[in-house]
C-alpha cells in the first residue's frame, strides 16, 4: 500500500529517510530566509554598464509616470489591461507594475537605488533595486537594506527545485531568483530596513543544539555558517539526498567533524566572496593580429580545454578539473562563457555589454581567476569528500 510522506509525496523513490532526523535550514539553522529578487523587467533593471542602466531606467520611469497621469486624467477607467501603452522600447508591464499604476504609486529615479547584483553564478551586473520597477523584492531589503551592508554581509544563495542539481554559492551582492524553481537566500545578519539593529541570523536554538551535540560551548554563529556551506558542497551529501533536495529545502546532519567542515566551508566562502580578486590560473595564450580586449561571444572547443575569446585571443590549457564545479547545469567556467556577451533584448532593443572601457582586461582576468577559483573549490571539495556526514 502506498502511504504519502509528510509533504504529501506518493512517489518515493531515492527518498532516504535519515534525512528527517537532521536540522532544517530554514527555521532551524536559520531564523530568516528570502527568495531572490524576481524583476519581470530584466532588460530594464539589469545591465553590466551603470550609466546604460541609469539612462534605461529613466526611460521607463518617465513612460510608467506619465501612464499613471494619464489614466487619472482619463476618470480612472477600471480595465488597466486595456487601458496600458504596450511599448516595448519604453516599459515591460507586468500585474505588478499595473497594480501600482492604480495606487498611484509615483517613481522618482534614484541613484542610490543602483546597486550591484548577482545575477549568475559569477556574474556580477548592476540592478535598479526598487519596489516598484522590480516585480517582487522580497526579503532582500532585511539582508542587504543599503550599500554599506553588502560590504559586511554574506548570503548563502541556494539554487532549488527539481530542474537543475541544487547548489549553493555564497555572495555578497544582491541575488537573482533564478531560473528553473528559483532561489532561497539564507544571509548571515539580518537588518531593520533603514539599516540600523544588526542581528546574526543563525538562531539561538541552532547554537545550542550544535553546542550540546559536540560538547562545545566555543562554537559560534559564524562557524555554524561556515560549517553549513561546506556541509552543501560535501559530494556525498549531494548525492545521497539528492532525491530529498529536488523536493525540499537542506537539512543539515551533524557530522563528526564539526571543526574540520567549518574550516573548509570558512575557506570556500572566502574563496567565492573573492573570486574577482583571485590570481589568474596560468592559461596559455595564442594572440594574432591588432590586440584586443573586446568580447562579443566567446566560445569553448568541443574537448573544452580551449576558449575562443576572440579572433585576437585564444586561451588554452583549461584543465579537467574545471568542469568538476558545477553549479545547476552548468561549470562556473561555463557560466562565464555564457553570459559574458554583447547581446541585445528581442524586445526592448536595450544592448547589454560586458566590456568595461575602464577597464578592458576585465573579462580576460575574470576567466583565469573562475578556472582558479573552480580548481581550488575541486580541491577543497575533494577534502571535504574524505570526511564522514553520518550524524552520530
Amino acid at each position: 500500500m502506498l502511504v504519502p510522506d509528510r509533504n504529501g509525496n506518493w512517489l518515493n523513490d531515492g527518498i532516504s529517510s535519515s534525512f528527517e532526523n537532521f536540522t532544517p535550514l530554514k527555521a532551524g539553522v536559520f531564523d530568516y530566509s528570502t527568495n531572490g529578487v524576481k524583476t519581470n523587467r530584466d532588460a530594464w533593471v539589469i545591465n553590466f554598464d551603470k550609466e546604460v542602466l541609469a539612462y534605461n531606467i529613466n526611460i521607463t520611469i518617465a513612460a510608467y509616470n506619465s501612464e499613471i497621469d494619464r489614466w487619472i486624467n482619463s476618470k480612472r477607467p477600471a480595465d488597466i489591461d486595456s487601458f496600458v501603452q504596450y511599448r516595448d522600447d519604453k516599459i515591460a508591464w507586468s500585474r505588478d507594475l499595473k497594480a501600482d499604476m492604480k495606487r498611484e504609486r509615483y517613481v522618482e529615479f534614484d541613484p542610490l537605488k543602483i546597486r550591484s547584483a548577482m545575477y549568475r553564478p559569477f556574474t556580477s551586473s548592476y540592478l535598479y533595486f526598487d519596489r516598484v520597477l522590480n516585480e517582487e523584492v522580497y526579503g532582500m531589503p532585511t539582508a542587504f537594506p543599503d550599500v554599506k551592508k553588502q560590504t559586511e554581509n554574506s548570503i548563502i544563495w541556494l539554487k532549488v527545485g527539481s530542474d537543475w542539481p541544487v547548489f549553493a554559492l555564497v555572495v555578497r551582492n544582491i541575488p537573482d531568483l533564478l531560473p528553473q524553481g528559483g532561489s532561497q537566500c539564507f544571509p548571515f545578519y539580518t537588518y531593520d530596513e533603514d539599516g540600523t539593529n544588526r542581528r546574526e541570523n543563525i538562531t539561538d536554538w541552532a547554537l545550542g543544539e550544535f553546542r550540546s551535540h559536540y560538547g562545545d560551548k566555543s562554537i559560534t554563529k559564524r562557524e555554524i555558517f561556515h560549517y553549513t556551506y561546506g556541509l552543501l558542497h560535501h559530494p556525498e551529501y549531494r548525492t545521497r539526498y539528492a532525491a530529498n533536495l529536488k523536493r525540499e529545502l537542506p537539512r543539515i546532519p551533524m557530522a563528526p567533524d564539526f571543526r574540520k567542515f567549518a574550516e573548509i566551508g570558512a575557506a570556500l566562502m572566502k574563496l567565492h566572496i573573492d573570486y574577482e580578486k583571485q590570481v589568474e590560473y596560468p592559461l596559455e595564450r595564442r594572440e594574432t593580429g591588432k590586440l584586443d580586449w573586446r568580447v562579443e561571444k566567446m566560445a569553448l572547443s568541443k574537448d573544452k580545454t580551449q576558449l575562443k575569446y576572440n579572433d585576437f585571443l585564444t586561451l588554452s590549457g583549461i584543465p579537467p578539473e574545471v568542469y568538476e564545479y558545477r553549479l545547476g547545469n552548468r561549470s562556473a567556467l561555463e557560466w562565464v562563457v555564457d553570459q559574458y556577451r554583447v547581446s541585445t533584448d528581442a524586445r526592448s532593443g536595450i544592448v547589454n555589454d560586458p566590456n568595461r572601457d575602464g577597464d578592458p582586461e576585465y573579462i580576460v582576468r575574470l576567466v583565469g581567476q573562475v578556472v582558479t577559483v573552480s580548481v581550488e573549490t575541486v580541491r577543497l571539495v575533494r577534502e571535504l569528500a574524505a570526511l564522514s556526514i553520518d550524524q552520530a
